[in-house]
């Protein structure tokens, strides 16, 4: 059974992933995900992590949608019929390569 704060993170995640993939201006051959969201108990603030690919892009992609915050905000909060309104963070998520990176090692040996 979920718990209201996980239902919370997968409606904001997967609302966050349409507005990022359709709204946020990506460059052809860059591929943002958002692969967690992390809503405080009291709804107030959500982190946000992306992940985004190619690797070598990810300060450049990071930096723009953190600039386009504001307006994922606000297109958030349209979308969204609750009450408060998490405040969006994006945090970088480096999961996929140091996977990649792991595995690589793990191969050599």
């Amino acid at each position: 059974m979920f718990s209201r704060i996980d239902r919370v993170n997968e409606l904001v995640k997967n609302t966050l992933a349409k507005i990022i993939n359709e709204e946020a201006d990506i460059p052809t051959g860059i591929f943002v995900t958002v692969t967690k969201v992390d809503t405080s108990r009291d709804l107030r603030y959500a982190k946000v992590l992306i992940s985004i690919f190619p690797e070598n892009k990810f300060g450049e992609m990071l930096r723009a949608l953190r600039k386009k915050a504001y307006f994922i905000q606000g297109k958030l909060n349209k979308q969204l019929n609750m009450k408060p309104l998490p405040r969006i963070d994006f945090i970088p998520d480096h999961t996929e390569s140091e996977a990649d990176k792991i595995e690589k090692i793990l191969k050599e040996i």
